[in-house]
């Protein structure tokens, strides 16, 4: 299953809820860990490129030439760690997931690498930005301002980098099973409907 949220959504709340109920594994952080190993950079550096489409970073990463290993050695860096490399790394990540053991995977654009497999679930979940922000504000206890700045970018970025690598919208409900407005409804409620669509496509335990 694959959950694609704008923020304020729910995404990191209904996520893993989800993933438990269902009895499946949860994968966020661990995927940029993954690449960020096979690509031989920090996981700071992979996120980054994750989040931000920083296109001189591999170049950067490269221009260091090796990097330390843990043990002693020197791991050499592919000599150009650029923004396909991520890409390529990230979906070969996520494959490696849905022909394994399954799971919930929140972000990296999930629902377009995987969107040609019949046994997958796609969920979007979105919201009017006032709405989001204010479910934010609700749930993180930040300062209004400062959360709106924290939207503003994250909608910009999550958006360049769907339409950066794959040329389509995000938010389109197209690429999507199931999308739902996750400030119209209470977050377990939410859950639920998830749950329930998955069980429909038979994902997940019980």
């Amino acid at each position: 299953m694959t959950i694609s949220a704008s923020y304020g959504a729910g995404g990191p709340e209904v996520g893993p809820a989800v993933a438990e109920r269902l009895g499946l594994p949860f994968h966020d952080r661990a995927i940029p860990a993954q690449v960020a190993g096979r690509l031989g950079v920090s996981q700071d550096d992979a996120e980054a490129n994750d989040e931000r489409v920083v296109r001189g970073l591999w170049r950067l990463v490269a221009s260091l030439g090796a990097m330390p290993d843990p043990v002693g050695g020197v791991v050499p860096v592919p000599p150009q760690p650029d923004e396909r490399a991520y890409r390529r790394h990230t979906e070969e990540v996520l494959h490696e997931i849905a022909d394994g053991a399954g799971g919930v995977v929140l972000g990296r654009a999930a629902a377009m690498v995987l969107r040609d497999r019949s046994d997958a679930l796609h969920v979007r979940l979105d919201g009017p930005p006032e709405a989001r922000l204010r479910a934010a504000v609700q749930r993180y206890g930040r300062p209004e301002d400062e959360l709106r700045q924290e939207m503003q970018a994250n909608d910009r970025t999550r958006e360049a980098y769907v339409r950066h690598f794959y040329r389509c919208d995000p938010a389109a409900a197209q690429h999507y099973h199931l999308v739902v407005d996750g400030t119209a409804l209470p977050l377990g409620t939410v859950v639920d409907l998830v749950v329930a669509a998955a069980r429909a496509r038979g994902i997940g335990a019980g």
